[in-house]
Parts: structure tokens; sequence; C-alpha cells
């Protein structure tokens, strides 16, 4: 599985800054503004090194491990674009999604950890990426074991599962169908909108990715994180992303 070509003269379009200023190791929120929270609260010497289309890109050091945090927006097409570009023109070697997402099984409350073992995507993302019929798709195990070692250093508890990379906001649409026709031997555990595109885009430059997501609301229970808790209120997982790229 390979990455598409891209013609010898294009440029990237979406990211304004040089190949040096970008780390080889990116902590991917979704939120842009979440990027700047992370930056400003957890890095030192952190700069601003890209703003266009307000995707805000800062690059600092996070215990002397040189690290870029940017936004990649919201679902697989904005994901897509950014993880591309961060590949193929900035030489990144491993990028770990920090998100959010619906619970889909009782054992999963507000505001548990996910480290994603498996990405489930029932449209043809991966097909029109690369001709890949593939519906399902995988992080780098390597780095998944070291978050999850990390998890273990610092007392938090994860769950491991797979979860389903949507298409829509799961409130604002009738998904139980959509969940009826998963297959029975996938065992969903939660949903969201990027990891799919994340690691089918990792692997087919054979590149290191994982995803940490925390749960902001669920099926099964009333909990819901406001619009400035899911801002500000993830920093054990920001905490376990930025202790796992320093072992």
């Amino acid at each position: 599985m390979k990455a598409p070509k891209v013609l010898a003269h294009i440029k990237p379009a979406h990211i304004n800054c040089t190949k040096e200023d970008i780390a080889p190791i990116v902590v991917m929120p979704g939120d842009p503004l979440r990027a700047k929270y992370i930056a400003e609260n957890f890095l030192s010497e952190a700069e601003l090194v890209s703003d266009t289309r307000n995707m805000f890109i800062f690059t600092g050091f996070y215990k002397d491990v040189r690290v870029t945090v940017m936004g990649s927006g919201m679902g697989m097409p904005s994901m897509s674009i950014y993880a591309f570009e961060l590949f193929y023109f900035f030489g990144v070697e491993k990028i770990i999604r920090v998100g959010t997402c619906g619970g889909l099984i009782p054992e999963l409350d507000v505001p548990d950890i996910i480290v994603v073992d498996s990405s489930y995507n029932e449209g043809n993302f991966a097909y029109s990426y690369n001709g890949d019929p593939t519906h399902i798709v995988y992080p780098s195990k390597k780095l998944n074991d070291v978050i999850v070692n990390t998890a273990n250093s610092l007392n938090l508890h994860t769950y491991q599962g797979t979860v389903m990379s949507t298409e829509q906001f799961g409130f604002y649409s009738d998904n139980e169908h959509v969940l009826a026709r998963v297959p029975k031997n996938i065992k969903l555990i939660a949903e969201e909108m990027e990891s799919f595109a994340l690691f089918h885009i990792a692997n087919s430059f054979d590149k290191e990715s994982a995803c940490i997501l925390t749960v902001v609301d669920s099926k099964f229970s009333e909990k819901f994180m406001s619009q400035e808790e899911r801002e500000k209120s993830l920093n054990e997982s920001i905490t376990l992303a930025l202790e796992s790229i320093i072992k």
C-alpha cells in the first residue's frame, strides 16, 4: 500500500512554513484552539509557525524533546489533508491524535480514555485515497504499546478497542441504522470522525500513528462535556501523548 503520487511542482497548500519549522513528532488535536492550549500550557519555547486558515501550528519542546502541535479540523477530509502534508512535505515520522469521542458501550463513561487499536469506516475513503478496499485500519503497534505502557506508569486507566470513524456527528444523525450495518465480528466501543484517515495515510507512508480519545458523551449516559470543557479538560490524554513521545 503506497501513498498517491504528487506532481513535482506541487507545494503544500494548507501549511505555510518551512520543513525545518515542523518537528518529526506531531501531537494533533482536532480543535486548533486546543493546539494553542497545549502549546501555552505544556510546551516550552513554543512558537507559532503557521496559521493558514486559522489552523494553528506550534513547535516547541516537551522535556527537551522537540514537538509540534496542530489542529486537524473535523472529519476525515480535513485530517487527510493535514496528515498527508505533514508526512509528504514535512517529513513527519509520527502523529498522535488527541481527540474526543462518543461511547458506544455501557462500560465507558465520561471522561474515560481510549487508546484506539483499530478504526472502522464503512465508506470508501481508503479506496478513494489509493485504491485500497479495506474498511478497517490499524495504528502503529509499536507506538500503541508505548502509549499503553506509559499510561500504566502514570496510573491512568485506559480502554483499548475498535472505534468507528463516521462521516457525520453521531448526535446530529440517525446513526443506529449505520451501527446496525457494522459486521458482527467488529465490536465497536466508541465513535469519532478522524482516526481512520490518520491511520490509513500513515500506513501508506510507512510512518507511525496513534489515537488517544477522551469520552465526552455516551448513548448510555446523560453526561455531556460543554464546549469549554472539551477545549481545556483533556489534560490527562494530552499528558499521556506527550509523555509517550519522550520514552
